[in-house]
């Protein structure tokens, strides 16, 4: 019994002596590699650091590129009312032309009509003139035959009466030879007498007669020349009016063509300007190209979990729903929770804003929220397809852990690798490009021997009209196949990821 209790005793201590030992192995093995692993821990602490400085830099870098990008539009929206202004202004500059130009026709023709009739009344004048002229002859004409007459009767008076004296008459008459021959003495004095009456008395007439007409013509005259200076009254009243029409027309036409030039330089600003917004949109979409690949490569060191179910409010619902529709109308029920589920995704990131809103919203994501597509379908009520899409991926359910999509000729653009396709939308969790073949240098003029160029700046430019050109082409071309129902891709011109 004492040897049996001695057995128990051994295997007790042995058992405590062991628990002893293991536990210092333990201790010794976890302050061994506790070293190492706080080490490994603090590296990819630094490491993580270091690449959320960098998307810090580059968010800085879009942020100053969309407020050079906005101060530019707001240049153009200026510059595209200025324009409109005085596009307007020449249009009613030149409608004041063209009245200022039939005024001075319409004043052309009235000045016409006055030299006629000015004409035609010198020349009534002129006849007037010659009818008062020859009528003054004729006046004069008479007066002298008048006087003629009256000095004719004043000599026969003198001869017979202040010569013969009283008794001349009756000498006259007592030296006839018989009082037939008295008689008829008398009787011929007495006709010389009376006919010399008779002609002074028919001048007298005719003096009155022609006096009588002179008046009238003068009359006439008077009326011609009051009329006359009224015609030319009006003719100098239509000739300043006309000049001064002239002179505004001239001001206008100056005003036009100052005006025109303004255009002119609008345009030549507005072309600027849009080169200088292709830049800068360039300069956005290379910005956020690269903002994502980091995002990327910092997700892709430590995957997160994006499963999971989210309680939503009805906005939320109602956003989801809309952005579903405004990205993937078109494309099958699948394709629309694949939209949806990149949209959760991000929302469980921590790379990504924290709620459904937020995500739609996050500045230069999705084209379709900043187009105004998303509120639009919003006042008019999403469709229930895209409502029960929208339920299913806020209840858990997902499609690919996805975090990113676009068309696929921005991810072939871009060089995205690993992406699935599912309809027209290139879906991936990593930005992970394949490297880009090295381009074949040319040669120096001289290794190259005759006739070798080097590329100059100016081939260089063109190869990057060549390609901005082929890269519209694909979008028009893009749109095209789309088509009606396509709506989702029709904002994905400015976007180099997330709904591109």
């Amino acid at each position: 019994m004492g040897i049996i209790r001695n057995d128990k005793g051994n295997r007790s201590i042995f058992k405590s002596f062991t628990a002893w030992m293991v536990l210092s192995v333990m201790v010794v093995l976890s302050v061994v590699t506790a070293a190492p692993y706080e080490c490994f821990a603090d590296e990819y602490e630094d490491k993580i650091s270091s690449m959320q400085q960098k998307e810090a830099q580059t968010q800085q870098t879009i942020s100053n590129l969309e407020k050079a990008t906005q101060e530019t539009k707001n240049s153009i929206a200026l510059l595209q009312q200025q324009k409109e202004a005085t596009q307007s202004n020449v249009s009613e500059l030149k409608g004041q032309s063209a009245s200022l130009q039939s005024k001075i026709e319409g004043y052309s023709g009235k000045l016409d009509d006055l030299s006629g009739e000015i004409q035609e009344t010198e020349k009534a004048m002129t006849e007037v003139s010659s009818q008062i002229v020859q009528l003054n002859s004729e006046l004069e004409e008479i007066r002298r035959e008048i006087d003629d007459r009256q000095q004719l009767l004043k000599n026969r008076i003198r001869s017979v009466y202040e010569k013969g004296g009283s008794k001349g008459m009756i000498q006259k008459l007592v030296e006839a030879n018989s009082f037939r021959d008295a008689l008829n003495r008398y009787v011929y004095l007495d006709a010389m007498v009376n006919y010399d009456r008779q002609k002074i008395a028919e001048c007298n007439a005719l003096q009155e007669q022609l006096h009588k007409k002179i008046s009238e013509v003068e009359l006439r005259e008077d009326e011609l020349n009051a009329y006359q200076d009224n015609l030319d009254d009006k003719y100098e009243e239509l000739e300043d009016l006309s000049d001064a029409a002239r002179n505004m027309l001239d001001s206008t036409n100056m005003s036009i063509n100052a005006e025109s030039d303004k255009l002119k330089n609008y345009d030549t600003q507005l072309v600027a300007l849009d080169k200088t917004m292709k830049s800068l949109e360039s300069q956005t979409a290379a910005a956020q190209a690269q903002l994502a690949k980091q995002i990327a490569e910092r997700l892709a060191l430590k995957k997160e979990d994006t499963s999971g179910s989210y309680a939503a409010s009805a906005s939320e619902l109602e956003w989801l729903a809309a952005t579903i529709q405004a990205e993937a109308d078109g494309e099958s029920y699948t394709g629309k929770l694949a939209v949806g589920s990149v949209i959760m995704n991000r929302v469980k990131s921590s790379a990504f804003p924290n709620s459904v809103i937020a995500v739609i919203q996050q500045n230069m994501q999705f084209a379709s929220y900043r187009s105004g597509k998303v509120e639009l379908i919003i006042s008019k009520g999403p469709n229930s397809t895209c409502v029960k899409a929208a339920q299913e991926v806020l209840n858990g359910a997902r499609v690919g852990d996805y975090l990113f999509f676009m068309t696929k000729y921005y991810a072939d653009y871009y060089g995205i690798t690993e992406y699935n396709m599912i309809g027209n939308h290139a879906f991936f969790y990593r930005w992970v490009v394949k490297a880009k073949e090295p381009e074949v240098q040319q040669e120096d003029a001289g290794a190259a021997g005759e006739g070798a160029a080097a590329p100059d700046n100016k081939t260089e430019e063109k190869k990057e009209e060549q390609k901005e050109e082929q890269t519209e082409e694909q979008e028009a071309k893009d749109s095209e196949e789309e088509g009606d129902g396509e709506e989702s891709h029709e904002d994905q011109d400015d976007d180099p990821y997330s709904d591109e």
